[in-house]
């Protein structure tokens, strides 16, 4: 189910809000948490409940008796156990079809495992779950809670990465489950700014990237314009489009009363690689730093030990991100990218911001070259052709320029939602941090939501591009 649909904006999460609520006044807030948890699944396999229901509901109730068995054990062995298994179910389901196609010329069968929804984004957080039992950090273990922090609707699909001990407290909070008037008007708000970013701005801008790429695919050569205001398109198709997922997974659950980490803090704004990983999907870069690149060693062994962790972390990304050598190709580039940006800073010398700012959204634009393209040849195409070596080709389109340049406009230097919507501009704000909207921005979100509307009654939803990662 999409939240840009008419059955989840009209149906689902009118009911499910009212009931939760409803439940929560009469004081039965377990029944209000447990209600919030089942429809959660509902709403994971909706399109396919005797598939991914099981799934989901087998990865919960394994990652909760694992963390609870290591947390009364401590045992590397048990913590190891359960990391393997899931991320070997994780292996199967997202790279098995990869493994065999790169294995074909050695006889392998062709295989066809479908990718479930969300299969990275819970397995991501169920691992750090599990960490946190063997380092004595987990603090909460109620089932419910804990079925709840991994599936609760609003972010299961894309994010943003939840940490179960900034979300289980807040389940057990009484708070919760009275209505916040200020957090039902703020969510509405900013549920309203990320769907309009999804259906408008990025599903908008989407035939200037899909139609070059596409091309590139089946072999057409873009010419140089072409080919930069492809990539341009999907620089800002995707930020819209993630960042309005975000948006409206953080609106969503702040109606409910429960705050989410920001996921993006104007990443094209930065003015170092350092800088737009702090700024670009943060709760991965918190996960890769705190579960990944830490647990390799950090930086407790040395520079060059450093340098190849940070290497290893940025490539993992990668491939994090999708089964298929673009990926890693993407997550290399940006793995060099950051080796360079420590060793240059580590000389002490500094390049005027806007220098920096320019080469930085540059070098950002080319990587997601291989980000978006299909084969690596097409991303060596659109490559060459960016470069200037393929021509000028067919002309472009002025209309895909002018988009282009109002959405730039927008995500360079308009406000984003966190510095709008809470009262210092706080990434990880309490629920006394959330700021009522002015007048003004509650009346622009009411535009937002009406544009937003008449565009997806116009036309068939369309999926969010993390919907499958």
């Amino acid at each position: 189910m999409l939240f840009n649909s008419t059955k989840f904006l009209f149906v689902f999460f009118p009911i499910v809000f009212l009931v939760f609520f409803v439940l929560g006044r009469i004081g039965l807030r377990t029944m209000a948490s447990t209600w919030l948890f089942t429809v959660s699944l509902v709403f994971y396999g909706w399109d396919d409940p005797k598939f991914l229901i099981p799934l989901i509901s087998a990865s919960i109730v394994f990652n909760y008796l694992m963390g609870r068995a290591i947390s009364s054990t401590h045992s590397k062995a048990v913590l190891g156990a359960g990391i393997a298994i899931d991320l070997g179910l994780l292996a199967y389901f997202k790279y098995a079809n990869f493994l065999a196609e790169n294995l074909a010329s050695l006889g392998a069968p062709a295989l066809h495992v479908a990718l479930p929804i969300g299969i990275s984004f819970f397995t991501f957080t169920q691992i750090a779950f599990l960490v946190d039992c063997y380092r004595d950090e987990a603090s909460e273990y109620n089932p419910v809670h804990y079925g709840l922090f991994v599936s609760y609707f609003p972010h299961l699909i894309a994010g943003p990465i939840l940490h179960h001990k900034e979300m289980m407290p807040q389940f057990a909070r009484p708070e919760t489950y009275t209505l916040n008037t200020a957090a039902l008007v703020t969510g509405l708000c900013w549920f309203a700014a990320g769907l309009f970013k999804k259906v408008v701005l990025a599903d908008g801008i989407e035939p200037f990237a899909s139609a070059v790429f596409g091309a590139a695919d089946h072999g057409q050569i873009p010419g140089f314009g072409l080919a930069w205001q492809a990539a341009l398109a999907y620089t800002l198709q995707l930020y819209f489009d993630f960042s309005g997922y975000s948006d409206m997974a953080i609106g969503l659950a702040l109606m409910f009363g429960i705050v989410f980490p920001a996921n993006f803090n104007s990443p094209y704004k930065a003015t170092s690689l350092i800088d737009f990983w702090r700024r670009w999907h943060m709760t991965l870069s918190r996960f890769l730093r705190d579960y990944l690149y830490i647990s390799l060693g950090g930086n407790r062994h040395g520079p060059l030990r450093r340098y190849l962790n940070l290497f290893v972390t940025m490539l993992l990304g990668g491939l994090w991100h999708g089964a298929a050598w673009t990926f890693v190709v993407w997550g290399t580039l940006h793995g060099l990218g950051l080796l360079f940006n420590h060793a240059w800073r580590s000389t002490g010398l500094r390049v005027p911001a806007l220098i920096s700012w320019t080469l930085v959204l540059i070098f950002v634009i080319f990587a997601w070259v291989p980000f978006r393209a299909t084969t690596l040849a097409s991303a060596a195409e659109l490559w060459t052709s960016m470069l200037g070596f393929n021509g000028g080709g067919t002309a472009t389109s002025m209309l895909g320029w002018t988009w282009i340049a109002a959405l730039a406009v927008i995500a360079l230097m308009a406000p984003n939602t966190s510095e709008i919507f809470t009262r210092r501009g706080d990434l990880v704000p309490d629920i006394g941090e959330i700021s009522r909207p002015s007048l003004g921005w509650a009346a622009l979100g009411g535009v937002a939501f009406g544009a937003s509307l008449a565009a997806i009654l116009g036309g068939q939803p369309t999926a969010f591009l993390y919907f499958r990662f």
